[in-house]
């Protein structure tokens, strides 16, 4: 048992002890499905908070030949899979968190000396009956081992890309360290399995294609293994059971994450955090700040501000993905930089339909912050007094709420300030904090048509005031409540006890001036009847 070569299985008990655990070993099936194949070689990238960590020390605890873990994988799901002892800690297994490595080392030429001649000293340890060709190079003293002991390796690399964050703009300590990569894993019979995890999918650069053997799994598409990126819905509705949580305030706040036959995932840290502590939140920020995505949103591409904006109003935008160099520098368009949002959890992409938008609460509550503490002019301004606007409407100040919208209304280049759908999106800007209180509905069903917006309060907020917004374009405001009446929006709040606001607003092309009109109903069940017959 060593420390990089063939580890044992104490970082895997810490996950498997601690309060939460979900089975995750189902991952295992996969892996052992491309062992000694032309897929044996795995890329997994996936943003902070994600399990990835978690997912390098469970195969570590497997396939190391330094432990005996039969007994923590047997009341998993691997236990019940026919491979599950063919490959239970029968391989050398080296496992490498590379942000360790770089930490100790002044550049890459250091880590990739480092890393050689802490595995070597490990190798020479465990096999000193190996007669090593050359002591100072790890491939070799790597097929030295095999061929004499026909011993096969599993490599581990975690945090693989962490070269790419630290050294962002220097391409050549990039280019040396992906040569040292694809020297120690490409084409080596006595690797059975090479598994990397990282934020990043792997460098582009060109036509220096140096890890191309890699089968890449990321937030854009994770193919099979959708299902291990975070918590499935039904894991977290077993979790909300067991700690007597709501699970629609908890998937309003971390689910937002969809792939293919994969229909929700949720961010596993904040699940944790939420159940564990018993309050919805935004853990997000344990793990950083909002200057972290400050700085991408403040990027200086022709549309990408307008798209933030559309995101944190609700809405998705188109994206093209294709482009992207897989790195933290290189940006030529929006498009780029709402790619690597992506990647870092920021946004979540849609494959079908090829969008991105903001996943959940949690997250918005991220780019809020971002936008407050930015120079987006009256933007910023309507986000930070939000909860002021929300206030003015339920006590009933029509003229506060105009002005607010007011300040939330910007010319854009692709969403034209021309309709009742801008204004739409106007009004959610305005009315962000909203979020906190209410469940928001667009284009809700009811009676004869559609209601523009619709504000129904969460089940911890029922002394709220549901809201039927209703907008306007060079109309007025007291024809948008008409409106409402006429065409019975609030029927479909049948089942809802409990006062409502009627808000009108119309925006008036030639004065370019909001007006606003609000009106209180009750909605107790007595007064249906009289509600039905305006």
């Amino acid at each position: 048992m060593g420390i990089y070569l063939n580890p044992d299985s104490s970082r895997f008990e810490e996950a498997v002890n601690s309060d939460i655990y979900i089975d995750k070993t189902g991952l295992l099936n996969y892996t052992n499905s491309v062992l000694h194949t032309m897929q044996k070689y795995i890329c997994i990238s996936r943003p902070r908070r994600f399990g990835k960590s978690i997912a390098a020390n469970m195969l570590a605890a497997y396939y190391s030949r330094g432990c005996d873990a039969r007994e923590l994988f047997s009341q998993f799901e691997i236990a019940k899979s026919d491979t599950f002892e063919k490959h239970l800690n029968q391989y050398n297994t080296i496992f490498v968190n590379m942000q360790e490595m770089l930490s100790r080392s002044k550049n890459v030429q250091e880590l990739v000396a480092r890393f050689q001649k802490l595995i070597i000293r490990e190798l020479k340890s465990e096999y000193p009956e190996v007669e090593y060709f050359d002591e100072d190079d790890l491939t070799l003293c790597m097929q030295d081992v095999y061929v004499q002991t026909k011993q096969t390796f599993v490599i581990i690399i975690d945090e693989w890309d962490c070269i790419f964050r630290e050294y962002k703009t220097d391409r050549e300590a990039q280019e040396k360290y992906l040569d040292f990569l694809r020297d120690l894993l490409k084409d080596k019979a006595y690797i059975h399995l090479a598994y990397m995890t990282g934020i990043l999918p792997i460098k582009k650069y060109g036509t220096h294609s140096a890890l191309n053997m890699f089968d890449e799994f990321s937030m854009i598409d994770p193919g099979p293994l959708a299902c291990y990126v975070g918590f499935t819905e039904e894991e977290v509705k077993g979790l909300c059971e067991q700690y007597q949580m709501d699970m629609g305030e908890v998937k309003s706040w971390y689910d937002g994450y969809s792939f293919e036959k994969t229909l929700s995932i949720y961010s596993p840290r904040s699940v944790v955090n939420c159940m564990r502590l018993g309050k919805i939140g935004n853990y997000w920020n344990q793990t950083e700040t909002f200057e972290a995505l400050q700085v991408y949103i403040d990027m200086n591409f022709e549309g990408l501000k307008d798209d933030v904006l559309s995101m944190i109003a609700g809405n998705s935008v188109p994206v093209n993905i294709g482009n992207f160099a897989n790195d933290m520098s290189t940006f030529h368009t929006e498009d780029d930089v709402l790619t690597l949002l992506i990647h870092l959890g920021y946004a979540a992409y849609d494959y079908d339909n090829k969008t991105v938008q903001i996943p959940n609460n949690e997250v918005r509550a991220e780019y809020v912050n971002s936008v407050s503490a930015s120079d987006w002019g009256e933007v910023s301004k309507a986000l930070k007094i939000s909860a002021d606007t929300l206030e003015a409407i339920w006590q009933k100040r029509p003229k506060q709420v105009a002005e607010a919208v007011r300040q939330a209304h910007f010319e854009t280049s692709h969403i034209q300030y021309n309709d009742e759908n801008a204004l739409s999106y106007t009004i959610s800007l305005a009315l962000y904090a909203a979020r906190n209180f209410y469940t928001v509905h667009r284009e809700f069903p009811g009676g004869k048509g559609f209601a523009d917006l619709v504000f129904l309060p969460r089940k911890k907020f029922i002394d709220k005031p549901a809201l039927v917004v209703e907008l306007k374009w060079d109309r007025t405001a007291e024809g948008a409540i008409n409106q409402i009446k006429r065409n019975e929006y609030c029927r479909s709040l049948k089942d809802y006890q409990g006062n409502l606001l009627l808000v009108g607003i119309n925006y008036d092309r030639k004065t370019k001036e909001h007006e606003c009109v609000i009106e209180e109903i009750n909605n107790d069940l007595e007064g249906h009847s009289a509600m039905w017959n305006w």
